[in-house]
């Protein structure tokens, strides 16, 4: 019996000075599906790492976005790397051909 492979990077979700964590929050509030899809794109970056396009664009120095395709959009999930951890620090709905500069800035802040 073979063991089942182990991931590159573990993942966990950014949490605020009170306690909140805004990506596992969005991530629930999602219909099943999207969930299932966003967890299962998240899972290939665990077990890929690291990946390039089409699946994770770097935005930064230490700043990667997941590009998640659901049936009715198209999502997204910043995140940042660092002790083979994933940290899940921002996820949106893609609503433009840019990716939210605001959110890039914000995260790229998160990332020091």
């Amino acid at each position: 019996m073979m063991d089942a492979p182990e991931p590159i990077l573990s993942v966990a979700f950014f949490r605020t000075g009170t306690g909140r964590e805004p990506v596992r929050e969005w991530i629930k509030s999602l219909p099943r599906e999207h969930r299932r899809i966003i967890g299962e794109d998240i899972k290939t970056v665990q077990f890929g790492w690291p990946l390039g396009m089409p699946l994770v664009r770097k935005l930064d120095k230490s700043l990667w976005e997941v590009r998640i395709r659901l049936p009715d959009g198209i999502a997204r999930i910043l995140f940042t790397t660092g002790e083979r951890r994933m940290v899940l620090l921002h996820g949106f709905f893609k609503k433009s051909q840019k990716t939210q500069g605001q959110c890039v800035v914000r995260c790229k802040w998160l990332t020091f």
